[in-house]
């Protein structure tokens, strides 16, 4: 049977943050089913490690700093026109509120917030995106109100998002282009295994998931695949948790 509203055959996405966890998760996954994948990230070894690791041909990729607002501009220009982005760069520290720094708090915001937000513009600008197109942002639980101590700067970072879709999704419906997010809870990523939660603070949180374990960066990643697949075509200016039923505690 050759029907599947879930193929991504014919289709060219980008995606960001795709050197480790999540992203990484989702370029091999998009690969998997049958997209061309662009992918793109700081560090170039990575990358290469995350190429290696897609399944069929054509795919590329792109070193790009997105800390650094020319180097974003830059990348976009050099990309074909795109039926679909997965914008999921991101980082996370943990810093109680009297302690916030600020030079943290504003790297957090232009990797988490600013970087995905302007890429899409660019992306606009340059008329990269064809009619028909989706955007899938990477926000998270945090970002719409589930919370934990010491994560608001992320917090703040990932809620922008979850707002800016939805604006997004109505600015951009008369184009044909949908925009939607996907909000993980705790995901096995390089975000999970950088230190910021302890082994006891893991299994106090686990009891909070109905489903008994965090997620993997391919449960996200099949997510994003129903969001940019022709399946999702009537959906758009979504938050969608990927959280094995956290929220609903």
């Amino acid at each position: 049977m050759s029907y599947n509203p879930y193929s991504l055959e014919g289709k060219t996405i980008l995606v960001t943050g795709a050197s480790s966890g999540i992203g990484r998760g989702a370029a091999i996954e998009c690969s998997k089913m049958g997209a061309k994948v662009i992918i793109t990230a700081r560090n170039e070894d990575r990358l290469i490690e995350t190429l290696q690791q897609m399944e069929g041909e054509g795919h590329e990729m792109r070193v790009c700093d997105l800390s650094d607002n020319e180097a974003i501009k830059e990348m976009v220009n050099s990309l074909p026109e795109l039926q679909g982005v997965i914008n999921n760069a991101g980082f996370t520290t943990i810093q109680p509120i009297p302690f916030i720094n600020e030079d943290v708090f504003l790297n957090i915001m232009q990797v988490n917030t600013m970087a995905p937000v302007l890429t899409l513009k660019y992306l606009l600008k340059k008329k990269k995106l064809k009619s028909g197109a989706s955007v899938v942002f990477t926000s998270s639980l945090a970002g719409i109100g589930t919370m934990s101590v010491g994560n608001t700067m992320y917090g703040c970072s990932k809620g922008a998002i979850s707002a800016f879709i939805q604006g997004a999704a109505k600015e951009l419906a008369a184009k044909n282009i949908r925009v939607n997010a996907v909000c993980p809870g705790l995901v096995d990523s390089q975000i999970l295994a950088s230190g910021t939660i302890t082994d006891e603070q893991l299994r106090k949180t686990l009891e909070l998931y109905p489903l008994g374990r965090s997620g993997k960066p391919e449960d996200v990643a099949w997510a994003m695949i129903y969001l940019l697949s022709d399946a999702s075509s009537w959906i758009t200016g979504v938050n969608l948790p990927v959280d094995g039923g956290r929220e609903l505690y």
